[in-house]
């Protein structure tokens, strides 16, 4: 039986004016202080310097059209597709500053449906 590791989707978003503004906040604070950054949100830098936030299951929730990161904000999902499957684990946004905008991704491991309980 094999089971999947973990999955990542990327998801199309709109990126608001606050959003944008917090989340510079949360960059030029994490350059100043790494240990300013709140729990269950980490920051690094490519080589390139585009900034990646990445967001752990404890810091974030799940609304209708919308992921809302502690601290930070809702980023509004464009489109009405489920973000998880249902029963799906570990848990994670990324946020990508990129030369082409902002990339917004969801990782996840789906849930394991073994042969006997599917009966």
């Amino acid at each position: 039986m094999t089971h999947v590791k973990s999955r990542e989707v990327v998801l199309a978003i709109e990126i608001t004016d606050e959003l944008l503004n917090a989340i510079s906040a949360l960059r030029a604070g994490w350059k100043h202080d790494p240990a300013s950054v709140p729990k269950g949100l980490s920051c690094s830098e490519s080589k390139e310097g585009q900034f990646v936030l990445v967001a752990a299951e404890s810091a974030f929730t799940t609304i209708p059209g919308a992921c809302v990161i502690k601290g930070i904000g809702a980023v509004q999902l464009v489109g009405t597709q489920p973000v998880f499957e249902e029963g799906s684990g570990s848990k994670t946004l990324v946020l990508r500053d990129t030369t082409d905008g902002w990339k917004f991704s969801v990782k996840f491991v789906p849930p394991i449906v073994r042969e006997k309980n599917r009966k």
